[in-house]
């Protein structure tokens, strides 16, 4: 058996689901503001950056597992409690604005889970079809959208696609959390690691 690695493999998060959801989320949130949020509103600014923490923190503790499997756990958990702050802006977005939040057994949720958007652009053109089929008289549940305008039926959709990719984010988010933990208490950290190396090297040596 090969000798265990004083600092193991870390990083890689580009390749993590989580961190590639997270970020799909980011770029809408950004386009999101944009178009539907005021752009002098703290509002604005707060969704933004709790987007953007949520990618960055799950970055930093990818990178920090390498010598602090504390940290990564620490850092996996900010992210996911900005992604939670940012799905309690985008709920208070619908709310406050009379706009339906769909329901978890709305076909719609699933429909874009399903269409495994890899880009804002994708999921822009997936909102224009829900808002298209909206306009024909073929919304889904809670209809009554051919007597709305444009830009209500938009954000309703557009605030929709956003909590459904940051519940498939903060669930992704939750079981690397789990995974995290486990390995913590399983393998230590960064000393329990350097005092096992040593030991193994000492006994190499005699």
């Amino acid at each position: 058996m090969s000798p265990e690695a004083l600092i193991p493999k870390h990083g890689g998060y580009r390749k993590l689901k989580s961190f590639q959801v997270a970020q799909l989320v980011f770029d809408i949130t950004v386009r999101f503001c944009d178009r539907f949020v005021d752009k002098f509103s703290r509002t604005r600014d707060q969704m933004v950056q709790a987007a953007r923490s949520g990618v960055q923190n799950i970055a930093e503790g990818s990178q920090a597992s390498g010598t602090s499997k504390k940290t990564e756990l620490k850092l996996t958990n900010v992210a996911r409690a900005s992604l939670e702050e940012l799905r309690l802006d985008f709920e208070d977005f619908l709310r406050q604005r009379n706009l339906p939040l769909w329901a978890r057994d709305d076909p719609r949720r699933q429909n874009l889970i399903d269409r495994r958007c890899v880009t804002a652009d994708e999921v822009a053109v997936w909102v224009r079809e829900q808002r298209n089929r909206g306009l024909s008289g073929q919304s889904g549940p809670g209809g009554q959208e051919g007597v709305r305008t444009t830009t209500s039926i938009d954000s309703e959709h557009a605030a929709n696609a956003a909590l459904v990719l940051l519940a498939v984010a903060c669930s992704l988010l939750d079981r690397q959390i789990v995974n995290q933990a486990a390995a913590f208490e399983r393998e230590g950290g960064f000393t329990e690691r350097l005092y096992r190396v040593r030991s193994g090297s000492r006994a190499t040596r005699l």
